[in-house]
């Protein structure tokens, strides 16, 4: 009789990332902890309206045992990472490395977009670094590994928010769909992917996508001839913000750059973090749910910036990312010299005005995917023949839909055959 597989989480991680659950788990018990007793404050002293921090402190007994709940908990979490460091390399020296799991890799990229701005502050090792990867092997210019099949003709393919570069590994009715691999196959591109941490502001990842790319160029083993990118969701934002940098840095990959394919990006950003926003402020409003409000505030920096639709530091600098406050994005255009495509989708079955202005997709309105704004200034402007709507597609399927995958060749192709 057989033995049942085993059920244990724990048997598939690495010392590394048992060690930044372990630091995950010591801040939320202080966060659960300031919660409770921000509710305990507020029931225990009603006519206060105060929200100030200090005024939420309980005092006495009952504040020493707050107190103590959080200098025990921190005590554990330092002593309990001190010893998983020390432990780390000892055991995960001279092991082989173990194939990625693209369910693990999954779970660590929905973290990173959700909190991957404080994994970074906290140095937790479950932070995800950046890193551009060709056929499953991440890009170090020190030691390319071997590149038989590189081309001249590099195709970037940026994920968007909580997501990593398997997830392009995509299933449409039974069958795998990689729009990499259907442009390398039907006109030659060599695919790259990027893999980011999608909790940091786009800006952030911009600067640093715009340093990795100049590094890619100049140590390819192919002298390239065309650089291409396709960006679904948040990376198209990327893709904008790390073209901007270049351009201010004098950097020579963009002079490379022939075609930007929009998969679904929030170019003026998506209601449902606006919707989020509001319900900041409205847990806000009583001191009965004011505590509360904290944990709609865990959400990263990234998903803050798809408010509006953030690209630059100035969009988010110097700002409370939790006040309601108007669009004070700076304008900036599409990449100058580069083509550039808009693919929207939209769940309806035609276009309607609450596919348009909201629903679109399910997480982004067709006038967002498309460019299109009430301010005229703000408009990105694609060209008609430049746009194209997948209809009763949600914003996940734009990475399944064959569709979507000829349409891309048919726009590609005439750059591809000059």
């Amino acid at each position: 009789m057989s033995r049942p597989a085993s059920r244990n989480p724990l048997k598939h991680l690495s010392v590394a990332e048992i060690r930044g659950i372990a630091q995950l788990a010591t801040e939320a018990t202080k966060g659960v902890t300031d919660i409770v007793e921000g509710v305990h404050q507020s029931v225990r002293n009603p006519l206060r309206v105060s929200s100030r921090n200090a005024e939420r402190r309980t005092r006495g007994i009952t504040g020493l045992v707050y107190r103590s709940i959080h200098s025990v908990t921190s005590l554990v979490g330092k002593v309990l990472d001190r010893v998983l460091a020390w432990i780390q390399p000892r055991l995960e020296s001279g092991k082989e490395a173990r194939p990625e799991s693209a369910g693990r890799g999954t779970v660590l990229a929905a973290l990173n977009g959700v909190m991957g701005d404080r994994l970074v502050e906290g140095n937790n090792p479950l932070a995800t670094p950046m890193t551009l990867r060709y056929q499953g092997e991440p890009l170090n210019g020190q030691a390319l590994p071997p590149m038989p099949e590189a081309t001249g003709k590099v195709l970037l393919m940026i994920h968007g928010l909580c997501m990593n570069d398997l997830q392009w590994q995509a299933q449409h009715e039974g069958h795998t769909v990689n729009h990499g691999d259907v442009l390398a196959s039907e006109l030659g591109y060599a695919p790259v992917y990027l893999r980011y941490n999608s909790g940091l502001h786009v800006s952030e990842n911009g600067r640093e996508l715009s340093a990795q790319l100049e590094h890619l160029v100049s140590d390819w083993p192919a002298e390239i001839e065309e650089l291409s990118v396709v960006a679904h969701s948040m990376g198209g934002l990327l893709i904008r913000s790390a073209f901007h940098y270049a351009r201010l840095e004098a950097l020579h990959w963009p002079n490379l750059l022939k075609n930007i394919v929009f998969l679904g990006t929030p170019h003026h950003g998506a209601p449902l973090e606006r919707a989020g926003n509001w319900v900041d402020v409205l847990l806000k409003r009583t001191r009965y749910t004011a505590s509360f409000a904290k944990l709609g505030q865990l959400r990263s920096v990234g998903i803050t910036d798809l408010r509006y639709g953030n690209v630059l530091d100035e969009d988010w600098g110097n700002q409370d990312r939790f006040v309601s406050q108007p669009d004070s994005r700076q304008v900036v255009p599409l990449p100058e010299g580069v083509t550039c495509f808009a693919v929207a989708a939209t769940v309806a079955a035609r276009r309607n005005l609450l596919a348009d202005r909201l629903t679109g997709d399910g997480l982004v309105p067709l006038n967002s995917a498309l460019g299109q704004h009430d301010d005229p200034q703000r408009n990105v402007l694609f060209p008609e023949e430049a746009q194209w709507i997948a209809y009763q597609t949600n914003h996940v399927a734009l990475l399944s839909n064959p569709d979507v995958a000829q349409q891309m060749v048919q726009w590609l192709r005439p750059a591809v055959l000059e």
